[in-house]
């Protein structure tokens, strides 16, 4: 009678009000593909959590971008497609639900399927793939915790933001940001959400972890200490240009979160964290060694990179990011433009952004060099730098004369690319340095506009130059294949500049990709014993 009972209680078709969720394939997104057809299936989902990183994805035949912290939670039966993107890291999940008799659909795919997640669900994601790819033998369950774990926490997040509505919070963090300087008041951006004030304290407090009033004074400090670390301006016109009335009220502030007077943290070396290489690169030109830095595999091979304080940027999630760079206690962190990292960094210390695409090497150079208190030290650099380049075009006058035209071509697998100086890859030496010219059809293909050209590995053949610089080369077998076949080519063994030897396989790819001083130098050095070698040759 015991078993009989016990055997009704277990009988599947029995009514219960729970869900079970059990994923089925979990991947990394560096890289990842996946297919735009949706799935007739009404229970299987799909989870995306970004932790690092950006890129795109296509929903509904609708382009979105992704940031760190970017969420997606929807049914597959909603048309998904994510092509390959290697500086895109982050979790994906598909998983099938098992519901109840009479139940709703999944609740975490109801409403919006893009989202901001929180950072506790980062640091679950990185963990859940760290399991998924490497089995913990002696905790057989820890997969399914953390899964679990990670759902609750997904639900919690959509319910909050829910109640919360994210929003008017996004909507009043941008008005912050454009209007800091102007006299704002709690009372007016809870109109602005239309929210009451009390309300609008209790969920910006649980956003930003600070209050209305602490957050401005904090965004209004960093917006000065960034102008004083790239330029030297009044204190008084600084004070008004931040949202203060004098500049003695500012210094008081400033000192309240900097612990120094604003005179006291322009002179003081500044512990520097960088997250780009080639800001490591300059700040290692002026023999300055950051707190916390990203270094090539160029600089590690020639040794100019430490055994500890390396940042694998591209491989850190939002959180451990958060966690290495407050961790160095910097005082200042460079970066190009990374508009959620900034904010992310924001209570650890103000954000520099350089724009590469406006801003040549060498400003980016000068510039680094203020802040790190080296500009004599930098301009001592440049003009060594200047005296090469002076004897690398007399040598050049006197082997090629009127230099012409050049190309650089980077060949992927089966995709080349060619770039504008400011893009750098060796381009910032031959167009700006060297005196070469990018061919026309380069540039009528807006080159200078957009800063490269993406074209198939088999047409390019059809952007002729006197000159022409191969940086890199496929590394699979099929990409070599094709790369022979373009060398075989009818229409590249008619070029000018196959005729003549003036094709040069530099294949060096990671040193070309460097957009710094130490890069750049190296690659003028290789350029000139290549064209030279060569030439002599011929």
């Amino acid at each position: 009678m015991k078993v009989h009972m016990l055997t009704q209680r277990c009988d599947s078709s029995i009514a219960h009000p729970h869900s079970f969720c059990i994923p089925t394939r979990m991947a990394n997104l560096n890289g990842l593909s996946i297919s735009g057809d949706p799935d007739t299936g009404q229970q299987h989902s799909i989870l995306m959590i970004v932790t690092g990183g950006n890129g795109t994805i296509e929903l509904e035949g609708k382009q979105h971008n992704l940031t760190c912290g970017t969420l997606l939670c929807c049914s597959r039966t909603l048309s998904v497609s994510l092509h390959p993107q290697y500086q895109l890291h982050g979790l994906w999940i598909e998983y099938s639900t098992l519901l109840p008799q009479q139940a709703g659909a999944n609740p975490l795919n109801n409403g919006i399927p893009l989202n901001a997640g929180s950072s506790k669900a980062c640091t679950l994601a990185s963990e859940l793939l760290k399991t998924w790819e490497a089995p913990a033998q002696d905790n057989p369950f820890a997969l399914q915790k953390l899964f679990s774990e990670l759902l609750v926490e997904l639900y919690r997040t959509k319910v909050d933001c829910a109640q919360t509505s994210v929003q008017w919070l996004d909507q009043v963090l941008q008005h912050i940001e454009t209007h800091y300087n102007e006299d704002l008041t709690r009372v007016q951006m809870a109109e602005l959400a239309g929210v009451s004030p009390e309300h609008f304290s209790r969920t910006f407090r649980k956003a930003t972890g600070q209050t209305f009033n602490e957050y401005l004074t904090l965004l209004r400090i960093r917006r000065a200490q960034q102008r004083i670390l790239t330029d030297r301006p009044n204190l008084t016109a600084l004070a008004q240009e931040v949202g203060y009335g004098e500049g003695t009220y500012l210094s008081r502030k400033f000192k309240q979160v900097v612990g120094v007077s604003p005179a006291a943290y322009h002179r003081k070396n500044k512990r520097i964290v960088t997250l780009n290489f080639n800001h490591t690169a300059s700040l290692r030109a002026l023999e300055v060694m950051p707190e916390l830095g990203v270094y090539s595999s160029w600089m590690e091979r020639l040794e100019l990179a430490p055994s500890q304080d390396k940042l694998r940027f591209e491989e850190t999630s939002t959180a451990s990011l958060y966690q290495s760079v407050a961790a160095a206690r910097p005082d200042v962190i460079i970066s190009y433009s990374l508009t959620a990292e900034s904010k992310l960094l924001l209570p650890v210390a103000p954000v520099i952004e350089l724009p590469f695409m406006h801003m040549g090497w060498r400003e980016q150079f000068r510039q680094i060099a203020a802040i790190a208190n080296r500009v004599p030290q930098a301009e001592a650099w440049l003009s060594r730098y200047g005296e090469l380049c002076h004897e690398a075009n007399l040598e050049l006058d006197r082997l090629i004369g009127t230099r012409g035209t050049a190309i650089v071509w980077e060949i992927g697998e089966d995709t080349a690319y060619s770039y504008s100086s400011s893009f750098g890859h060796g381009c910032q030496i031959l167009y700006g340095d060297l005196g070469f010219r990018p061919p026309a059809a380069l540039l009528e293909q807006g080159l200078q506009r957009s800063g490269y050209l993406k074209a198939p590995t088999q047409t390019i053949a059809a952007y002729p130059a006197e000159h022409i610089f191969i940086t890199s080369i496929p590394t699979t077998h099929e990409g070599l294949e094709q790369f022979s076949a373009l060398l075989h080519s009818s229409s590249w063994k008619e070029l000018d500049a196959v005729h003549n030897g003036h094709v040069y396989q530099l294949h060096q790819p990671d040193l070309f990709y460097g957009f710094d001083p130490l890069s750049s130098l190296a690659q003028l050095k290789m350029i000139m014993q290549t064209i030279t070698s060569q030439i002599y040759i011929v």
